[in-house]
């Protein structure tokens, strides 16, 4: 290759690379110039509102935001044990016979389209989420996280939805990180008498950064579903800490009123709604990017547990 190829090529690379910049660029100034009507009538207060009344004129995306981190944080907290167990019995226990139709189907989960899983939830997972709050004992519903009526749908349903549809990404990623992992380090593991739940230990703590950048990675899937939690989270624009609550997403008011808006303010408010949710997502990002260094900086040591054997052999 000449001189003038390699020239070329890295031009084009650069304005390939530049292109992603200019993408991210250009969907904040569309976002700002179609919220600008919001933007200049609110300011902040718009973050810190509750009230939303179309018909008096008022926006305020708190209910929205409050929805969307709820939902998604607590989707991510009953997903990440569930997606690390498929990845660590698919990279470590499964028989070879089980292990390649349980990654298909694991994949299959993550292609599968938001509104056959919103379907889903309206037919199996609301019944069966209104019959577990029917069952919750009255002492129980005294306690702010667990009361309000037994609807089925709400911030329960919108959770377990988004736990169900982000296990896969997690999983998946998790599962080609513990398989990316050198075989010598589970060597060396058993070789100094680690048993295997230590050695899969090491191996887990040897993909650290990778298993929580696939953890994030189901976070933003879940911060940015629409359809699915649409059908299921209730729509109800309310603060509340009740997992039976009916509440709202940024993405669900988007998606349900953005053709329903009769006026431009109505209209600004909800692409400043897109706005923040972009926002928000960016900063996430950028959390999870401050989160992925600090642990690669760290040292890859050998738990205690597995150390023990070395201990003992010296």
């Amino acid at each position: 290759m000449s001189k003038h190829d390699d020239k070329l090529f890295r031009l084009v690379t650069a304005i390939v690379a530049a292109s992603v910049l200019l993408v991210v660029v250009g969907i904040a100034a569309t976002l700002i110039q179609g919220s600008w009507l919001s933007l200049r009538q609110f300011g902040f207060s718009f973050w810190r509102t509750r009230t939303w009344d179309p018909v008096a004129g008022q926006f305020g995306a708190l209910p929205f935001i409050w929805g969307t981190l709820y939902s998604s944080l607590l989707a991510l907290l009953l997903s990440t044990p569930v997606a690390l167990g498929i990845a660590v019995f698919l990279a470590e226990l499964s028989p070879r016979l089980l292990r390649q139709p349980l990654i298909f189907l694991t994949e299959l989960l993550a292609a599968i389209p938001s509104i056959v899983y919103g379907l889903w939830g309206i037919f199996v997972l609301v019944p069966v989420v209104r019959s577990l709050e029917a069952a919750t004992p009255e002492w129980l519903r005294r306690v702010p996280l667990f009361s309000g009526p037994p609807l089925g749908v709400g911030m329960l349903a919108a959770a377990l939805i988004l736990a169900v549809m982000i296990t896969p990404f997690s999983a998946a990623v998790a599962r080609e990180i513990l398989r990316a992992v050198p075989t010598s380090q589970r060597e060396a593991a058993y070789a100094l008498g680690a048993t295997r739940w230590e050695a899969i230990r090491l191996a887990l703590y040897y993909g650290r950064t990778g298993i929580i950048g696939a953890v994030m990675l189901g976070l933003g899937r879940a911060l940015g579903e629409t359809i699915a939690v649409t059908m299921v989270i209730g729509n109800n624009p309310q603060v509340s800490a009740s997992l039976f609550a009916p509440q709202y997403t940024m993405a669900a008011v988007i998606a349900n009123e953005f053709t329903e808006a009769a006026d431009d303010l109505y209209l600004h408010a909800l692409v400043e709604i897109g706005l923040v949710l972009f926002l928000i997502t960016i900063v996430v990002n950028a959390l999870s990017r401050l989160l992925l260094w600090r642990v690669a900086d760290k040292p890859v040591a050998v738990a205690p547990s597995a150390a023990a054997p070395v201990a003992a052999a010296a």
